[in-house]
């Protein structure tokens, strides 16, 4: 039955707009839970679905009553880092499955007494740590994320909506940890990623659209949007852009429009109608193929969202990918219009004696001036080499790439043999990352390093340089050279 229903969602999704529902949060505290309820933890919404699963189960309903298809899971929080802040980061399994269930029960029902098919979204959200900024680490958060995604896998999640994400660092550990529990579970739930951009333009850390795009759609993942931070006006030009460069579908859940702080707290301003008008302009001009709302809508708004889109086929998108590399900031095509794609070479330990002696004294900050003057100097992506006899490569990698990631706007090229230092380096990357590089020197089998290089690729969506060299080395005329090419291009593909 899972894989009928995920199967039919894949369907919804392909052929026209599903709608998912609005606000969770104000939705749960409008029923005033105790102090009890929240097992003493105010604030935590996730306890509810041990405590008052009534509560949790009323929400649903609500929106599912309006004629939504969807609804999320009420674990938005429930992740190592927002159930660390109430010292129960150990609940995050069981609090997960709860909540899932509760949904699947609630959208069972619905579809057994209407005949509509309704679906859950496991809801997966950003936390309160940034590990871009290093606070917490990237693997910490990813296995918890795992958690995460195999309890709601368990309480019978149909989707995996990775949203509200600020950080693309924290994005990617919550998509790879998704996948890792797909991967465990052997199910195909699509998964969907929902960028939060402010009314700055940028994600909360500087990450443009663009950027966003670069560094998540090569993690395999079904669909990228918009969701929470602004309402849907704001969002318009980065749908355009997604629209236009996506090639997997597009999603967009906004809030009630900008809040307008009152003596009462936030109100948002939107109405009901004025968000079935932009959500029905979305559709029409940049196909959507799932909408909502987030903070501030209600099933009010819902149910006429519903009614505006339910004959509506979104439009025929013909995107135009940009393949290319992203920093934490901005996204840098291969292919340039006036110039070679250049990659500066003076951040390597092999070849700038200057950048190795600050890196074998620990002068981090004068490796990092490095990289601006190659920025500064008109580079297009930064080569990071820390191999050098006698060093922790690990560990190098690990403080330098950390440490590039803020300080450079440009991509960077990880140049490294050693397959752990490359690792080291992708877990500091918010950004898509270039690996330098993979060959068949020592052949191509399951434990060679150029399997251990693509798989280590293909789960961060990393880029890579391929070089001519085959178990014989390096191929010295154009026929072998194409020979060896065509089965690089043969295998990576």
């Amino acid at each position: 039955m899972t894989k009928e229903r995920i199967t039919a969602l894949r369907a919804a999704l392909a052929s026209r707009c599903v709608v998912a529902d609005g606000a969770m949060g104000t939705m749960l505290q409008a029923q005033d839970p105790t102090l009890e309820d929240f097992q003493q933890l105010e604030g935590c919404n996730e306890i509810l679905n041990v405590t008052r699963p009534d509560i949790v189960r009323s929400v649903h309903e609500a929106y599912f009553a309006v004629g939504v298809d969807c609804v999320e899971t009420n674990t938005f929080g429930a992740n190592h880092a927002a159930l660390g802040e109430y010292d129960i980061a150990g609940r995050v399994h069981e609090l997960s499955e709860a909540g899932a269930r509760i949904a699947r029960e609630v959208a069972d029902e619905f579809t057994v007494n209407t005949g509509q098919q309704r679906w859950v979204l496991g809801s997966m959200g950003p936390g309160t740590k940034l590990p871009t900024l290093g606070h917490a680490p990237y693997t910490t958060l990813r296995d918890a994320y795992q958690q995460n995604a195999e309890g709601m896998i368990a309480g019978g999640a149909d989707a995996l909506l990775v949203e509200t994400t600020q950080d693309l660092l924290q994005t990617k550990a919550a998509v790879i940890g998704a996948r890792r529990a797909l991967d465990s579970t052997g199910l195909d739930l699509p998964l969907i990623v929902s960028v939060t951009v402010e009314a700055t333009g940028t994600m909360l850390l500087g990450s443009e659209i663009g950027a966003a795009l670069t560094a998540l759609e090569p993690l395999g993942i079904d669909m990228i949007g918009l969701n929470c931070a602004t309402g849907p006006a704001e969002m318009s030009e980065h749908l355009r852009y997604l629209a236009r460069h996506s090639r997997i579908h597009l999603s967009c859940m906004p809030n009630a429009g900008l809040p307008v702080l009152t003596k009462d707290g936030a109100h948002y301003p939107l109405t009901a109608s004025e968000l079935a008008d932009a959500q029905e302009g979305f559709v029409r001009d940049y196909g959507l193929s799932l909408i909502g709302g987030c903070c501030g809508t209600t099933p009010e708004h819902l149910r006429q969202v519903v009614e505006r889109v339910r004959e509506l086929t979104p439009a025929e998108r013909r995107p135009s990918p940009e393949p290319g590399a992203a920093s934490l900031y901005q996204t840098v095509s291969f292919r340039q219009d006036t110039a070679y794609l250049a990659i500066g070479e003076r951040t390597n330990a092999n070849g700038s004696k200057k950048f190795r002696e600050a890196m074998l004294e620990g002068r981090w900050e004068d490796c990092v001036e490095t990289a601006r003057e190659q920025i500064r100097e008109g580079a297009h992506m930064l080569d990071l080499c820390v191999d050098y006899v006698g060093r922790d490569g690990v560990a190098d990698m690990a403080e330098l790439a950390g440490r590039f990631a803020t300080a450079s706007t440009l991509p960077i090229v990880l140049d490294s043999t050693e397959v752990e230092v490359l690792r080291a380096g992708l877990e500091k990357l918010g950004g898509r990352a270039v690996i330098n590089s993979v060959n068949y020197e020592d052949g191509d089998g399951p434990e060679s390093r150029f399997a251990k290089v693509t798989r280590l690729a293909r789960e961060h969506g990393a880029a890579l340089i391929a070089l001519t060299i085959d178990e014989e080395g390096q191929a010295r005329t154009p026929e072998k050279k194409v020979e060896i090419a065509e089965r690089l291009i043969d295998d990576l593909t």
